[in-house]
């Protein structure tokens, strides 16, 4: 089932009766300026050497691993496409790829050296909003572009990125209103948050809660734990205490420990009903007996994925299980190379400047092949993706995003309940 509807503000969550939108993973806070003026960035562009180099900057190891594959898979099949169309300037678009782990340990500044020293033009990631904070003034002061599949973190909407920073999946503002409503939605009336000490944990929990809060539920626990825990016995303590009939779980892969927690406490999703988010919804089918997760809801931004375009990704990487944010690195790479085709320059200062423009208010297109023919004509285009619309506002943000509401069966895997898309103005 598909819904759609619009929300007046990406700067504050609306107490709003219908559910809204969602969002990604992050780690830790950032100083940030008050600018955001990604569409600044056509004023000042360089030449580029003529061919589109497109670096990856996605998690291979970390509690985020589960996310690479799909998302490398998005990027080498856009790739694979773009050069079938005949590259991008006459030329075929090359690769060079690093692991950005999760941010325990940073390996991400390492990475990043590899990938400018690969004369990188742009580079697709990080998927962790921690790990893209850690390592987005060098990339950006080398004048590339930094375009994440998957950040979700507030703090990007007012980062002073040079106008070069730019993100195919919607901020945390969404993800915390659709989560909000959806437990409100289900009667929860009495709600526990334990989340991430960082900055994607930390801004999802304070919107859900603002949301929930703002409608007239209570929030009767927030409870942050550290990255590096290894045990979350007296968080989990706490969460019990507050007697809640519901609890919203935001983490990453160290849900596989808290959940058994959760469980031990007489308050596992057996006996209070559970959320997920984007950084831990993913098949636990090993991880767990049959029947633990039962129940449980999750959300996470994207289209449905359509059967053709799993198919196609399949064919690229037959091992994959999990297709989070495949979409949207797929779709971010296209919009790389389209922007460069519009430029007519693959220098990231170039690309950068064509990169709003060629994801709205012109003529619609939904392949690189039939965009840059209309480029080639002296058209604009409006490239409407496999993710959803990828309208992007002049932060470099989506103003349009899809998310999808998700429920656990007895498998520990998840299957869909709906689609929602939203419209930010």
């Amino acid at each position: 089932m598909k819904r759609s509807f619009r929300t007046a503000n990406i700067a504050a969550v609306l107490a709003v009766g219908a559910l809204g939108i969602a969002a990604c993973g992050d780690d830790e806070e950032s100083e940030t300026a008050s600018t955001g003026t990604t569409s600044t960035a056509a004023a000042e562009t360089s030449k580029g050497d003529g061919q589109l180099v497109v670096g990856t900057l996605l998690p291979s190891t970390g509690d985020l691993a589960f996310l690479g594959p799909p998302e490398f898979a998005g990027v080498d099949l856009a790739v694979k496409d773009i050069n079938a169309a005949g590259g991008v300037l006459g030329k075929d678009v090359t690769q060079v790829k690093a692991d950005s782990g999760d941010g325990t340990p940073k390996i991400a500044p390492g990475s990043v050296d590899k990938l400018l020293a690969g004369k990188a033009d742009s580079i697709i990631g990080a998927a962790s909003s921690s790990v893209s904070l850690s390592v987005i003034d060098k990339i950006t002061s080398a004048g590339v572009v930094q375009f994440s599949p998957a950040n979700t973190s507030t703090a990007f909407d007012t980062y002073d990125d040079k106008g070069l920073y730019f993100r195919t999946a919607p901020s945390d503002v969404l993800q915390g209103n659709v989560l909000g409503n959806l437990v409100l939605k289900d009667g929860a009336k009495n709600v526990a948050i334990l989340a991430r000490q960082e900055a994607y944990g930390e801004a999802l929990a304070d919107n859900v809660e603002k949301t929930i809060t703002d409608q007239g539920g209570k929030v009767a626990a927030k409870v942050l734990y550290s990255v590096d825990a290894t045990s979350y016995t007296s968080e989990i303590q706490k969460i019990k205490d507050a007697k809640p009939d519901a609890i919203v779980l935001i983490a990453f892969n160290e849900t596989t420990k808290i959940i058994p927690g959760f469980e031990s406490a007489g308050i596992g999703p057996e006996d209070v009903q559970t959320y997920f988010v984007d950084g831990n919804t993913a098949d636990y089918g090993k991880d767990f007996p049959k029947g633990t997760l039962t129940g449980i809801k999750a959300t996470y931004p994207g289209a449905e994925l359509k059967d053709d375009f799993k198919e196609r990704m399949l064919e690229v990487d037959p091992k994959l299980k999990d297709f989070t944010y495949g979409p949207e690195s797929y779709d971010a790479t296209i919009m790389t190379a389209l922007a460069a085709e519009a430029a007519k320059d693959d220098s990231g200062k170039s690309i950068a400047s064509q990169l709003v423009a060629i994801s709205r208010d012109g003529e619609k297109c939904e392949t690189f092949e039939a965009c840059k023919a209309l480029l080639a004509d002296g058209k604009d285009i409006d490239y409407d993706g496999v993710s959803g619309p990828v309208d992007l506002n002049d932060t470099g943000s989506p103003s349009k995003a899809t998310i999808g509401i998700f429920e656990y069966e007895d498998d520990n895997n998840y299957k869909n309940l709906e689609y929602i898309t939203g419209v930010v103005e």
